[in-house]
C-alpha cells in the first residue's frame, strides 16, 4: 500500500460488488431470507456508513452491527464509578475523549468537569503517567478502556510506573475481551448470523487462531477485515465465497497489518499485568463470564478499585434507550424509538450516539449518503 486511494477505487469497488452479486444469485438461502453478516468492530460500522457500502450491496445481504465498540458497551454503573473517582478532591482523572460525554445515571465526566472535577482528556495512558510524574502531590487515575487493541499500552504503562516508582498513578480498569462476547452472541437463540467480519485492530494483537471455534463449533465463516471500503467489500466477498463453496474457515484479509500469530510482545505484557475477571457487566449484553480483565495482585497498588472506594453499582439503562438491542444486532439504530429525536449527538441518551465507533452515531452522521458520491454519476 502506497496511498490510501488504492483502497477507495470506485472501479475496483464495482468489480467486487459484481462478484458478490454473482455469489448471492447462486446462494439458496438468499431465496428465503437475507444473509446476515455481522461486522464486529465499530470502526467497520463507521466505514460502512461513511462510504455507503450498505446501499451498494445486494438486498439479499444484511449487515448486522456488532458490539465491538468498547465505549458503547460500558454499562452506566461503571460510568458512575468513574465520575465518583473524578470527584475525589485529590484525583486528576484522565480519559480518552469519546468517554467524556457518555451518560451516567447522574452525569457524564464532561458534566463532572464542568462542576469542578479535575477531568483531563489524554491520548494515551503514557500521557496520564506524565501527569503523575509532573504532579507528585496529586493522585492520577487513568480510565482504561478498550478491547485487546488498547490493553498492551495500559499494561506497558503500568510496568513503566512500577519501574519509576510512581505510586501516585492508578488505572480504573475497564478493558474487555472480544472472544467471550462473540460466543455470547452466537449462543443467543434470537441470532441467525451467517458469517462475520472480524475486527482488524484486535486481531493485530491476538492473531487469528482465537476465532477458530467460530468456524469449528458454530459452522460460521469469519474473515478478519481492514477498514477501507475495498477491505470491507473484499472481506464480504470472501465470506460469500466460503458460503458458496460450503467452507467454514477463519481467513485474514487484513494481512498487511494482522500477523497470523498476533503480536507476541504485546500479548506478553498483557499476560504479565492482567488477569481475567470472573465476570464483567456489558451494556445490553448483561454479565459475560471471563470477558473483562483486572490488574494482577502484584500490581494492586496501581489498581484504582483497590486504592479508592468505588461504589460498584449496577444501574439499568433508561427505559427509552434501546442501546442493548442495537448492540446485539436485534434492531437497527434507526429503529430505536428515540433515535434522532430525544437521542442525538448533542443530547445523547445512550453511549452508541456518543462514541466515534458507535453505530447510532454512524447512522446519524452518514445515514443519508448519496450513492452518487460513492460511485459517481450514472451508477446504480
Amino acid at each position: 500500500m502506497k496511498y490510501v486511494d488504492e483502497f477507495r477505487d470506485p472501479h475496483k469497488a464495482r468489480l467486487l460488488i459484481q462478484r458478490i452479486e454473482a455469489l448471492v444469485a447462486r446462494n439458496p438461502v438468499c431465496r428465503r431470507r437475507p444473509l446476515q453478516l455481522m461486522e464486529v468492530c465499530g470502526g467497520h460500522t463507521h466505514s460502512i456508513f461513511k462510504y455507503g457500502i450498505e446501499q451498494l450491496l445486494p438486498r439479499e445481504i444484511e449487515l448486522v452491527h456488532g458490539p465491538g465498540c468498547p465505549v458503547c458497551v460500558l454499562p452506566m454503573g461503571r460510568v458512575d464509578d468513574g465520575v465518583a473517582l473524578a470527584e475525589h478532591p485529590n484525583i486528576i482523572f484522565t480519559t480518552f475523549g469519546d468517554a467524556m460525554r457518555v451518560p451516567g445515571s447522574r452525569k457524564s465526566l464532561m458534566q463532572a468537569k464542568a462542576e469542578g472535577a479535575d477531568v483531563r482528556m489524554v491520548y494515551s495512558p503514557m500521557d496520564a503517567l506524565a501527569l503523575a510524574r509532573d504532579h507528585p502531590d496529586r493522585e492520577v487515575v487513568f480510565f482504561a478502556l478498550g478491547f485487546e487493541t488498547t490493553m498492551p499500552s495500559t499494561a506497558l504503562t503500568v510496568l513503566r510506573a512500577e519501574a519509576e516508582g510512581l505510586d501516585n498513578f492508578a488505572v480504573f480498569c475497564n478493558h474487555i475481551t472480544i472472544i467471550p462476547t462473540l460466543k455470547a452472541i452466537l449462543d443467543s437463540p434470537e441470532m441467525t448470523l451467517d458469517g462475520f467480519l472480524g475486527p482488524g485492530h484486535v486481531s493485530m494483537v491476538i492473531g487469528n487462531a482465537p476465532y477458530a471455534f467460530i468456524a469449528r463449533h458454530y459452522g460460521k465463516p469469519l474473515v478478519v477485515s481492514g477498514f477501507e471500503p475495498l477491505d470491507i467489500l473484499q472481506s464480504i466477498w470472501m465470506v460469500m465465497k466460503q458460503l458458496d463453496e460450503g467452507r467454514c474457515e477463519v481467513q485474514n484479509q487484513y494481512q498487511r497489518v494482522v500477523p497470523e500469530a498476533g503480536n507476541a510482545a504485546a500479548l506478553q505484557a498483557v499476560q504479565r499485568v492482567f488477569q481475567l475477571r470472573e465476570f464483567f457487566e456489558w451494556r445490553g449484553l448483561g454479565s459475560i463470564d471471563h470477558s473483562g480483565v483486572r490488574l494482577r495482585d502484584a500490581y494492586a497498588r496501581f489498581d484504582a478499585e483497590r486504592k479508592y472506594s468505588v461504589p460498584n453499582l449496577r444501574i439499568a439503562d433508561p427505559k427509552a434507550c434501546q442501546c442493548g438491542e442495537v448492540l446485539k444486532g436485534a434492531i437497527k439504530p434507526s429503529q430505536c424509538k428515540v433515535f434522532g429525536t430525544a437521542c442525538t449527538p448533542e443530547t445523547p441518551l445512550g453511549s452508541l450516539m456518543v462514541s466515534s465507533e458507535g453505530a447510532c452515531a454512524a447512522v446519524y452522521r452518514y445515514g443519508r449518503l448519496d450513492l452518487v458520491d460513492v460511485l459517481g454519476e450514472g451508477q446504480p
